[in-house]
């Protein structure tokens, strides 16, 4: 009996090149893998599919017996027992859904000894729809952009799982060693997800004002990309700002402002702090990210605390690396 054991890690999402349906691509996501959070999964072949969650936090077993169904359907295997023994919080904007639908899916393959394409399966199992980071990431890791999808295929309706590729990568870099996000997670309600996200995105789309990607474009092409490719920090931080303050113009009246309520508080406070740069929310939040340094990380994580109590919100602080790797897979 094959004991396989997968552990897929969190990432940040900095925002989308263009929501307009005035361009000829839309969505283009930009973002990160980070080393932790960490969803660990182990699997043994069975006759049929038994999910048991071991992690600390609220019970998701009925999430992960789902994906375990999905992925045994799709790989054609009889069953599997799947345990649970990591994961991070969902709907926080850390992108807990694509790793652990494809955490489970890798899993459930290794233990079959069956080959793994997580970007041909992730449509189907109902991930990379949008934004292809969190596949990317899973496969890779580093700082990430995709393609996006032609506008043309722009539907009002969610198009059926599978019926959608994964955006490609078109951009791709390893980060530094010492770089670190501070990560704050306020006591705040999730960020939007299934079809409220769906519908928020919708009319996100449909009334997105196309002189924005325009600048956001400038923003990746002059500056993120060559400060990622020269490693600069405080340079790759100052475009990843400017690039989630101009995605947020496109949320204010889905999120109730350029950076959803407490995060802005918390962003701006944040962003004040001498060895903190490149401070946003990732996805819908609420979680607010900062780049920093492995030798100011102490002093960030302190700044991060002070922002909360500014903010009048509790919360959680941790720090992060870059992960410049995909997915471990391991027998």
């Amino acid at each position: 009996m094959t004991d396989a054991r997968v552990e897929a890690t969190a990432r940040l999402h900095f925002g989308f090149q263009n929501l307009s349906l005035a361009h000829q691509r839309l969505y283009g996501g930009i973002g990160v893998a980070l080393d932790r959070p960490a969803f660990v999964v182990t699997a043994e072949r069975a006759e049929e599919v038994s999910v048991r969650d071991d992690a600390d936090g609220p019970d998701a077993t009925a999430v992960a017996s789902e994906h375990a169904r999905r992925a045994v359907d799709l790989l054609g295997v009889p069953g599997v027992a799947v345990t649970v023994r990591e994961r991070f919080p969902r709907h926080v904007g850390l992108g807990s859904g694509t790793q652990f639908a494809l955490a489970v899916y890798a899993a459930v393959a290794a233990a079959h000894d069956r080959p793994v394409d997580v970007r041909a399966a992730a449509p189907k199992l109902g991930r990379g729809g949008r934004s292809g980071v969190g596949v990317a990431g899973f496969e890779r890791g580093g700082f990430v952009v995709d393609g996006g999808h032609p506008t043309s295929q722009f539907t009002t309706d969610r198009p059926a799982d599978g019926e959608w590729t994964v955006p490609p990568v078109t951009a791709r870099h390893d980060l530094p060693d010492d770089w670190r996000f501070v990560l704050v997670l306020p006591d705040a309600d999730p960020g939007r997800s299934g079809d409220d996200e769906d519908s928020s995105m919708r009319s996100v789309v449909e009334d997105a004002d196309p002189a924005l990607a325009d600048e956001i474009s400038a923003v990746l092409t002059r500056r993120l990309l060559p400060a990622a490719a020269a490693g600069r920090r405080e340079a790759f931080g100052a475009a990843v700002a400017e690039i989630g303050r101009l995605n947020g113009a496109w949320y204010t009246d889905a999120q109730g402002g350029v950076f959803r309520p407490p995060v802005g508080r918390i962003v701006e406070e944040l962003g004040e702090h001498p060895v903190v740069s490149g401070v946003g929310q990732s996805s819908w939040g609420p979680i607010v990210y900062g780049l920093t340094d492995r030798d100011s990380v102490g002093q960030a994580k302190a700044a991060a605390r002070d922002a909360l109590d500014a903010a009048s919100v509790d919360g959680r602080v941790l720090a992060a690396g870059v992960r410049n790797e995909g997915a471990v897979t391991e027998r």
